[in-house]
């Protein structure tokens, strides 16, 4: 503990601390000019006027969240819980809009109105009842979050905003300049007159270095703690609002992930996690290498997850080299440090020759007929077998097709991913646009906003909402799989007997339409067929087995478990061979590859499913035809490489009927 002499000259004397940040600041600069200098090169439309200002939009978010962490940080705290926050305001602001009927301003007042209050239990149980910040942010960390999931069910999505309000997040002033970018410069400038020009900031300056010090100086240490977490808490709230204004949805999964990229930007920009020390110019820095990283990938087509090795890398190096400028840490560095450096220093050089030679080699496409288009094309989840499966015959058609292909997408159900990368690939003015939609609502203006650059624009798998596409490409009409399914089930359970539902998603809109036929078709013609619940598995084979196996134990006489996404069914078949119940059996929707071990074994009846190859093929085929003008809207049908003429029913292209697999004919398909 320093003493209250120390701590007082610190209070005192915070331009000390941000002369030391100067040093980490200007070493971040150059790598935002290196990362510029790069991305001129190997991203498309790199450095327009209108991918600065999309950088800007990027950036509100995050930067409002690691604006107000700043002042947090550096009184040696820490708040997990932001993101969570966001989620939890998010719901909030469409629950009182949609369901109270509030006016958009009264629903945005509850909102922030609840981001205020858990911003001040968080102050109160760090202030008053002394309760370390790590454990009390990670505790509202879950708490905001199932809330957040307990008002929508984990299910519901707000969406069909006003234009006006829509305008917060997708508008453009003088149309150029995005809405949101004064919000963004209010918060910066408001930040940093709090922290580095007022008696506040130099108290909280002598926080992070001494608490106890700071008291002994006069500090109110508890009153600046509620300060700075209420804060915290306000700038979730804000933040969520333009979350949902951009996206034009509300849900509760919103800002997932946020609280850990912002407070990558806080330390990047030299705050130090212990407190005592930070500046807001050195987190508008630490923000800006982020965005122009993430930014600069996206346009170079490269994967989303090269991004979060460039990110780690670059705070490892960063923050290396700054202790390195420094001589008493340089003359105390063991050689280990000194390789560790260069070793840094060496990866983001080899990071950044492969973008250069990736984005050479992205441009090279193959001989073939037609013109040589770039089709941008996007997975739900890009993990996910399902996904896997259909990017063979992705590639296969750009072989054939002569199209240069981007296959990117997230890693798992992120519809605010999606949204990024679809204006990504605006910004690169790719020829066409082919997705999977995990949120319809959410999508759709991006999706709008890419035909009006004159990109066309296909979904497959899962449609977008009518006026955001050119044509959907349709694996087999929703009607057909619902049938199937029901059929199967009741050939199987003879036509009587329990049994429940395993999705993907419960907001997933595709599935939600197979279960409305399913239940239609049950209705119908199986009046002896009792559906007991529905269950998500959130794409997961491991959340699959856990909710097949409480299946089993809440509902003992049920006899079918029905699974409606790829990693499901296995996970389920496995939960039956494990509990060792014969008189239990799974179908569903999934790959055969995945399913033969649980199908030969008894414990999966039958497969439902289309080729996954074909589909990935014509993810890309219909796109490239759109973009060369030989597919145009009104057309009945189109000749789509080794598929032939493919069928078109008004702006649906359909793959054809689903498959059905069983033990007498899985082992002749493979995939």
């Amino acid at each position: 503990m320093r003493s209250a002499r120390a701590a007082k000259s610190t209070w005192l004397s915070p331009e000390t601390h941000v002369n030391k940040n100067r040093k980490q600041e200007w070493i971040l600069a150059a790598f935002v000019a290196a990362e510029i200098l790069l991305f001129s090169f190997t991203g498309r439309n790199f450095l327009s006027v209108t991918n600065f200002f999309e950088c800007i939009r990027l950036a509100v978010e995050i930067g409002l969240l690691a604006l107000a962490l700043t002042p947090v940080i550096v009184t040696g705290g820490i708040d997990l819980s932001v993101g969570s926050m966001m989620g939890l305001c998010a719901v909030t602001f469409g629950a009182f809009w949609s369901d109270g009927h509030f006016s958009i301003v009264a629903a945005v007042a509850v909102a922030l109105l609840v981001s205020l209050v858990g911003g001040a239990l968080n102050a109160v149980l760090i202030s008053r009842l002394k309760v370390s910040p790590l454990i009390v942010t990670l505790g509202t960390f879950s708490l905001f979050r199932g809330v957040a999931e307990g008002i929508t069910a984990g299910a519901r999505n707000y969406s069909g905003f006003p234009a006006h309000f829509l305008y917060l997040g997708q508008g453009y002033l003088g149309g150029v300049v995005p809405t949101q970018t004064i919000l963004l410069v209010l918060a910066i400038a408001g930040f940093y007159f709090l922290l580095q020009r007022t008696t506040i900031g130099r108290g909280l300056y002598a926080i992070g270095y001494s608490a106890e010090g700071a008291r002994y100086g006069a500090v109110p240490v508890g009153a600046r703690l509620v300060l700075v977490y209420v804060l915290s808490g306000l700038a979730a709230g804000l933040a969520a609002i333009v979350y949902v204004a951009h996206l034009g949805q509300a849900k509760s999964d919103a800002g997932t992930g946020y609280e850990l990229i912002a407070i990558t930007a806080v330390v990047l920009g030299g705050t130090s996690i212990f407190g005592g020390s930070g500046t807001i110019l050195g987190t508008v820095m630490g923000l800006a290498a982020i965005v122009v990283l993430q930014n600069g990938l996206r346009l170079s087509a490269w994967p989303t997850e090269v991004a979060g090795i460039s990110t780690g890398t670059l705070l490892i190096v960063t923050i290396a080299i700054e202790r390195w400028a420094n001589k008493e840490d340089r003359a105390q560095a063991s050689p280990a440090l000194r390789w560790s450096l260069v070793g840094g220093v060496a990866a983001l050089i080899a990071i950044g020759v492969l973008l250069f030679h990736g984005s050479q080699s992205a441009n090279q496409g193959s001989v073939g007929a037609g013109k040589r288009v770039t089709v941008a094309v996007m997975p739900k989840a890009k993990g996910d077998p399902y996904f896997i499966s259909c990017k063979v015959g992705a590639e296969e058609a750009a072989k054939a097709l002569n199209v240069d292909l981007i296959w990117d997408g997230p890693t798992g159900l992120d519809a605010a991913k999606q949204n990024e990368l679809v204006q990504g690939w605006i910004t690169r003015h790719v020829d066409a646009i082919s997705v999977s939609v995990e949120n319809a609502p959410g999508i759709s203006t991006v999706l709008r906003e890419a035909r009006a650059q004159g990109i066309k624009v296909v979904t497959w798998d899962a449609d977008a909402q009518l006026d955001a596409r050119d044509y959907f490409i349709n694996q087999a009409t929703a009607q057909s799989i619902g049938i199937a399914l029901a059929d199967e089930a009741a050939r199987v359970m003879h036509g009587r007997g329990e049994f429940a539902i395993i999705t993907g998603a419960l907001s997933a809109a595709n599935q939600n339409l197979w279960m409305d036929f399913i239940r239609q078709r049950v209705a119908e013609k199986y009046p002896e067929l009792k559906l007991v619940a529905v269950r998500p598995s959130d794409d997961d084979r491991d959340k699959a087995f856990a909710e097949a196996q409480t299946l089993m134990k809440v509902y003992p006489n049920v006899k079918m478990l029905v699974a409606i996404s790829a990693p499901a069914v296995p996970g389920a078949g496995e939960a039956v061979r494990q509990s060792g119940r014969k008189d239990v059996q799974v179908i569903g929707l999934s790959l055969p590859n995945l399913c033969k071990p649980y199908v030969h074994g008894g414990e999966i009846e039958a497969v439902v499913l289309w080729d996954t190859k074909n589909l990935g093929y014509l993810a890309v085929a219909a796109p490239a035809a759109l973009a060369r003008g030989t597919l145009k809207a009104g057309a009945s049908s189109f000749e789509a490489g080794r598929l032939g003429k493919v069928e078109i029913k008004g702006s649906d292209i359909i793959l054809g009927a689903p498959l059905l697999f069983r033990k007498d004919n899985i082992d002749k398909f493979n995939f």
